[in-house]
């Protein structure tokens, strides 16, 4: 992919990650409807050199983190980018970036094996994160449970967003980069 694809093409992830977090979030009905997942999975997949694979959910991520940071200090936002617990949501797109490189996207087999593994071991591991770290539910095995519970709503939104995300992100790269060998969507 030309530069300028890449730049655009990430500029627009960073767009549609951002717009998604600015009206899903605050809504707890859509909270989780996110690309984030979407394009780590995407990035693992695709991307060749393996820790340039873990940039682009990055600086998606960081970067709409950013843009809604601004937007809550201006008091256009609910609720701020930045958070104590945070670098949990980074770490685990991480692994879901190793995802992708286990599944390599190939085809759609392996694109809906990925788009359903990811968001479940994401809300598995931070729901778990979520009962370990935070004071919310008693470190008991009804506490992980009520954890687990509560996260269904966003694990229904991430694993929807996941299955229609995953399939638009690689239609454009492959647009953008007129390569149907990277991920071939037929």
């Amino acid at each position: 992919m030309k530069r300028r694809n890449l730049f655009l093409f990430t500029i627009l992830l960073i767009a549609v990650a951002t717009l998604c977090k600015f009206f899903f979030a605050p809504k707890l009905e859509w909270s989780g409807f996110s690309p984030v997942i979407a394009i780590a999975l995407f990035s693992g997949m695709i991307v060749k050199d393996r820790k340039s694979s873990f940039l682009l959910p990055l600086i998606a991520l960081f970067a709409s983190d950013v843009l809604i940071e601004i937007f809550y200090r201006v008091e256009w936002f609910p609720f701020a980018g930045f958070y104590k617990h945070q670098w949990v949501n980074y770490t685990l797109l991480l692994l879901v970036t190793l995802i992708g490189w286990a599944l390599k996207g190939k085809n759609m087999v392996s694109l809906f094996a990925g788009a359903v593994i990811a968001p479940t071991v994401f809300f598995l591991l931070s729901n778990f994160s979520s009962w370990m770290f935070m004071d919310l539910y008693p470190k008991t095995t009804a506490g992980l449970l009520q954890s687990y519970t509560a996260g269904l709503p966003f694990y229904k939104h991430a694993l929807s967003a996941t299955i229609v995300f995953l399939p638009l992100i690689s239609f454009a790269y492959n647009y953008l980069t007129k390569n149907k060998t990277a991920v071939e969507l037929a």
